[in-house]
């Protein structure tokens, strides 16, 4: 059985981040692990409080699994800090795995979850990356994206690695589940196109499937790929 392990944060509604992994990797045969950055106290409504976990720990939550098992990719979410970002950036620039980015720091109201020093610290990550993920905000302060204007997708086509723009019927439901999809079917060994595909199917039937839980977004119906293909 292929291992993937997620660099990102928790949630305590299961709806998305670490909790939305396992869900999301179960669909597809790969067993999960994790490192958590960040721990929130959320419910479907959104964020209550958070806490920050400690660059060290998260380092040696880190090793422990690379020690143990023979990870096939990484999937980075929230890094939280500028301490955790170095950390990782080491971390990453040492292996040949596939590595995904969705680099969460502005949620999708719009607001910023990183101050912009370590945004840009964000960026150092990026040339490690099989593919980065960011949402239509981030993907602006990033590159200066702008989808009413051609000019600044012809720059993000000159960088020297891949992007991924999540539109936002992904973002609303579930940005996490998706990029945790592509990191499952590049450890599979399916090239990043076919990954995206299979990921989109995923998601599409999750959001389609969703149950009715809580009072405002649904979760998505993770097994129903599983489902679908049996």
């Amino acid at each position: 059985m292929n291992v993937v392990l997620s660099i990102a944060g928790s949630n305590s509604s299961g709806r998305t981040r670490i909790q939305a992994n396992s869900k999301s990797l179960e669909a597809f045969n790969i067993f999960g692990t994790s490192s958590i950055t960040v721990l929130t106290a959320q419910n479907t409504h959104g964020v209550k409080e958070t806490y920050e976990v400690a660059a060290p720990f998260v380092k040696a939550q880190i090793e422990a699994v690379l020690s143990n098992f023979n990870v096939s990719a990484i999937k980075i979410g929230m890094l939280y800090s500028n301490e955790i970002i170095d950390m990782v950036r080491d971390v990453i620039a040492a292996l040949n795995i596939p590595i995904v980015i969705d680099p969460l720091f502005i949620s999708k109201d719009g607001s910023k979850l990183l101050n912009d020093n370590a945004i840009a610290n964000l960026k150092t990550l990026f040339p490690y990356a099989t593919v980065v993920m960011p949402n239509r905000f981030e993907a602006y302060e990033l590159f200066g994206y702008e989808p009413k204007d051609p000019s600044t997708l012809h720059k993000m086509l000159k960088l020297p690695y891949r992007v991924l723009i999540k539109n936002e019927a992904i973002e609303l439901n579930d940005r996490f589940s998706f990029s945790f999809a592509i990191a499952a079917n590049l450890a599979l060994g399916k090239t990043l196109t076919e990954s995206i595909e299979i990921s989109k199917n995923f998601i599409s039937l999750g959001i389609q499937h969703a149950p009715n839980l809580g009072h405002s977004i649904n979760p998505i119906a993770h097994e129903k790929y599983q489902l679908a293909l049996n």
